[in-house]
């Protein structure tokens, strides 16, 4: 078997709403991999077939184990993955508050969790098979079997409204639009999401700022690019840049790597 990358959409409607893609990640021979993955305002749900997992970001494979799946919310700084082992996983890609949707028990307070989202026979089904459509089909029945609708208007909208300004509102314009004080949407972010929305915003500035040089733009200088973002000037967004991943755009550029057709964007070091 060789090794597998490749990202994959859901194909049932509803179930795309909530999720924005999944991808599949084997690789039979592995013995370390070792990457880094950068601040992003969605959440997932990472299904590894045979692994435990001794520390937080370690997961090492084991013949006969239970598979592991691990809840990873919104993260606002990097997250260093070490894979030990072969590596057979299917990870699903969740839109803010799309997890809600299919589970009300994860702490957002805990940066990564072991949990219980799907049962020994769903799993065995998922990893019976390595072709996409076959796991895009499988996963959009389980997670419509979990379905049941959660509906928070205040939070929806101000996600909304970040994120189709690129999170380049201040925090006073988004509680006015929404007619709702600052200290309310600290609340609900906190409870939801685990972080302020001071915070979700400026991953959200983060992350389009950087997909739109990775996928629209790529040969834009520093300059024009933190102008369009409004950035107060080229320093700004270098500090920005350095607060979430320690290094300059230019240099994280010219380090990551770009994997599958999404936005899965990691630094690989071994």
């Amino acid at each position: 078997m060789i090794d597998i990358f490749e990202t994959f959409k859901p194909e049932n409607s509803l179930i795309a709403t909530f999720v924005d893609y999944y991808y599949l990640d084997v690789k039979p021979n592995n013995v370390q991999t070792k990457f880094e993955c950068f601040p992003h305002y969605n959440n997932t749900l990472s299904l590894y077939k045979s692994h435990s997992s001794p520390k937080k970001g370690t997961v090492l494979f084991e013949n006969n184990v239970l598979p592991l799946q691990l809840f990873t919310p919104t993260r606002e700084r990097v997250l260093e993955i070490v894979q030990l082992g072969k590596v057979h996983r299917i990870v699903i890609v969740f839109h803010p508050l799309g997890i809600q949707q299919f589970y009300r028990g994860f702490d957002f307070s805990h940066f990564i969790s072991d949990v219980a989202f799907f049962n020994p026979l769903e799993l065995s089904q998922l990893f019976a098979t390595h072709t996409t459509v076959e796991i895009a089909s499988l996963l959009d029945q389980f997670l419509l079997d979990r379905f049941r609708s959660y509906t928070n208007n205040t939070l929806s909208n101000a996600v909304s409204f970040i994120i189709a300004h690129s999170g380049s509102s201040s925090i006073e314009n988004i509680a006015a639009e929404l007619s709702v004080s600052r200290r309310h949407l600290n609340r609900l972010f906190s409870t939801h999401f685990g972080i302020s929305v001071k915070r979700f915003n400026e991953i959200v500035l983060f992350r389009k700022t950087l997909e739109h040089k990775l996928f629209e733009n790529p040969t834009q200088n520093f300059t024009s690019l933190a102008h369009e973002f409004n950035y107060y000037d080229q320093s700004h967004l270098n500090r920005a840049f350095k607060n979430f991943t320690s290094n300059s755009p230019k240099r994280l550029l010219n380090q990551g790597t770009l994997l599958g057709k999404e936005n899965v964007f990691w630094h690989l070091k071994s």
